[in-house]
């Protein structure tokens, strides 16, 4: 891969930035993102976090001494409003999430509702219910569709690998018999939307990620080149043991600055 060709590059955050959801701690990349932003190249935060706002990892960056734009911040919560915007204008949801996903899911004028709602939405959820299962399994029954903000099966906790949403939206895909709509990665969808909101080419751009089923896997979908760092999730042995190689592995995020 020629790094001085690639205009765009695409970081994961948990496991690559930094780790732990409520209390983050930092991982690696301050210098680096300066220095690709000071060679007037253009960075973004592509995170499959349905756990809290653009605004809120904004700050988290923040006191980790990252400094992102607002809309430099590409989450699968504020993508799924994006796409419940375009195909409903005003959507009514019932969600199976968390507070940071209604959050953003509101802001963009759509409402929760148990009401003959439009959609389900599946995010991470820490406070998961047989109940909440189970009314989300009636209210696609009555034809509401089923809209996954990400479908990966762990993210990096504080104590390492952990459950994420795409278990819970397999459960509802086979109790409901429907497949969801998949909003972010692995999903090819999430990296189009990011490469047009950057206006740039998949050969253009680079995904550096620390999972192999959501970030490179995804990033391979969309044609864009792909950099895995083992800081998060994956380690040697369960990239030797996957089919899927990325085309370049580090084991940390600032190894990237002697090739930019």
């Amino acid at each position: 891969m020629n790094f001085r060709a690639i205009r765009v590059f695409f970081f994961d955050l948990d496991g690559v930035l930094s780790i732990g959801k409520e209390n983050p701690q930092y991982l690696g990349g301050r210098e680096l993102i300066a220095k690709i932003k000071s060679l007037g190249r253009k960075t973004s935060l592509l995170t499959n976090d349905s756990t809290h706002t653009r605004t809120e990892i904004q700050q988290n960056l923040s006191k980790l001494g990252f400094s992102f734009d607002l809309q430099e911040i590409l989450t699968s919560s504020y993508l799924t409003a994006l796409y419940l915007t375009k195909r409903f204008e005003k959507a009514g949801f019932f969600l199976v999430g968390e507070e940071g996903l209604r959050r953003e899911l509101e802001a963009a004028g759509h409402y929760q509702t148990e009401d003959r709602p439009n959609v389900v939405v599946v995010g991470f959820d820490r406070k998961l219910t047989y109940e909440k299962l189970d009314k989300a399994l009636r209210v696609l029954k009555d034809g509401a569709f089923l809209v996954g903000s990400y479908g990966g099966a762990v993210f990096m906790s504080d104590s390492g690998p952990a459950l994420s949403a795409g278990p819970i939206i397999k459960a509802l895909e086979y109790a409901s018999g429907k497949r969801a709509i998949m909003i972010g990665k692995p999903s090819p969808r999430m990296f189009r939307l990011a490469l047009g909101h950057a206006k740039e080419r998949p050969s253009k751009a680079v995904m550096v990620g620390d999972q192999i089923e959501t970030d490179i896997v995804g990033a391979k979908r969309a044609g864009v080149h792909t950099v895995l760092v083992l800081t998060g999730v994956e380690n040697r042995e369960t990239v030797s043991r996957s089919n899927i190689k990325p085309d370049m592995i580090i084991e940390s995020l600032d190894e990237l600055m002697k090739c930019i």
